[in-house]
């Protein structure tokens, strides 16, 4: 398929979506499906989600496995509010990036030059950066410190000094409210595009923008450049780009500190969202984000759509719980047209096309998919408000459900994980 025939079908998808949600919020009545609420929440919960998988992208592509964004991004939430509060957003920015920088320098001294298994490495900085924060604020955030004074405790800092550094893109948020007095019609399609166009366009601040942008960006440098054909080189077969002259230590250090400044970027934005540094804020963003990287194939155009998938379940949970048992119809939704469209192939290519195994697997996973449909409808049809706890795991279930989906199609960088040594060869 070429590269314009991709691009078609995906905005066929975009339009396909958009009108299933939209008549799920019709025959459902939960008006905050498609709200810009909704969407204004999911937008800054995908954000940290998204640069924690973008830097796992990089790590990954450059054959190191990154488990452990989650402590680079604790690193980067407790330096944000350390050097914050005291100098200001700026200061913020550029301290969370160096401490994010530094957890992935870690990482690459372990797993490129010692050789450490990289799951164990990881591991020890998702341990390492908790245990340091808490020593560092019980050191500096203890009574008696200006920290305190200025309202800091062991377990959270004081607030950002100065502005948030948060302000609107003009032009899209100035002048008379359109969007919102359309969406507020609840009419189908239309207010629904309303609301979503309101949410992802209503009071952005540059840090969301900034967020956005590097996703274009990582796709033109990595798949596009000199520089990124040496990096996916280096982990596809690191031993044939040493051969062609790739420093492939440098560039593999490169990329997992290119990786750990990103999740140390994800944790920046969660402190400014909430304009101070809290212990555990990062609640698992940094998993998340690595499950949005594997949903997304090892690319950027995936990686959004994953990180937009988690962000809007967790946004809708936290906007309407009642809301979440539309998920239910979604889902059933979603299996018919998967039915649909594998009965339509099976048709088309008619008896004897396909190996019998492989025919075989196909009428299981469509029996599955058929079952799957039933058992959601029928949810949809008898619950009306799922218990609190359901609720609260829903974006989690969700990550579950979407990688055992995305797992039947995935292609790791082939030298993923494997332990390079210069001059050997596998």
């Amino acid at each position: 398929m070429t590269r314009v025939g991709k691009y078609h079908l995906t905005l066929i998808g975009v339009a396909a979506l958009l009108l299933l949600m939209s008549l799920v919020r019709i025959i459902t009545g939960q008006n905050d499906i498609t709200s810009s609420g909704t969407f204004y929440a999911a937008l800054l919960l995908a954000v940290p989600i998204g640069l924690a998988g973008l830097g796992g992208l990089w790590a990954e592509r450059a054959g190191v496995v990154n488990i452990g964004l989650e402590g680079m991004m604790v690193l980067g939430t407790w330096f944000a509010g350390w050097a914050g509060y005291q100098w200001g957003p700026v200061a913020a920015l550029v301290a969370g990036l160096l401490a994010g920088a530094i957890g992935g320098l870690i990482h690459a001294v372990a797993t490129v030059t010692f050789g450490v298994d990289h799951i164990i490495s990881g591991v020890a900085i998702n341990l390492l950066g908790p245990g340091a924060t808490r020593f560092l604020s019980e050191v500096l955030y203890k009574e008696g410190t200006p920290a305190a004074s200025a309202g800091a405790g062991i377990t959270t800092s004081p607030a950002i000094s100065g502005s948030t550094w948060s302000p609107s893109l003009p032009v899209l948020s100035d002048g008379p409210d359109l969007l919102g007095k359309l969406e507020s019609t609840h009419w189908f399609l239309l207010s629904d595009l309303a609301g979503i166009l309101r949410g992802l366009t209503h009071n952005v601040n540059i840090l969301v923008l900034l967020a956005v942008l590097l996703l274009p960006l990582t796709y033109f440098v990595l798949w596009h450049t000199a520089f990124g054909l040496r990096l996916r080189s280096a982990g596809e077969n690191p031993w044939a780009a040493e051969s062609l002259g790739v420093n492939v230590y440098l560039t593999k250090y490169i990329a997992v500190v290119v990786s750990g400044a990103f999740a140390g970027l994800g944790g920046v934005f969660l402190v400014f969202v909430s304009t101070k540094y809290v212990e555990g804020q990062t609640a698992g963003r940094g998993f998340i984000g690595l499950a949005a990287m594997i949903f997304g194939n090892w690319r950027p155009g995936g990686l959004a759509a994953g990180a937009a998938l988690f962000g809007y379940a967790d946004g809708l949970q936290l906007r309407d719980q009642k809301a979440v048992t539309s998920f239910f119809l979604f889902g059933a939704v979603l299996l018919l047209a998967y039915l649909v469209m594998r009965a339509r192939s099976l048709l088309t290519a008619g008896p004897g096309a396909e190996p019998a195994a492989r025919g075989a697997r196909q009428y299981t996973l469509m029996a599955a998919a058929a079952l799957g449909m039933v058992v959601l409808f029928w949810l949809w049809l008898t619950v009306d408000e799922l218990p609190n706890e359901f609720v609260f795991i829903t974006p989690h279930v969700l990550t579950l459900l979407v990688l055992l989906v995305a797992s039947q199609r995935l292609r790791m960088p082939k030298a993923d994980g494997v332990r390079y040594r210069r001059g050997e060869q596998h």
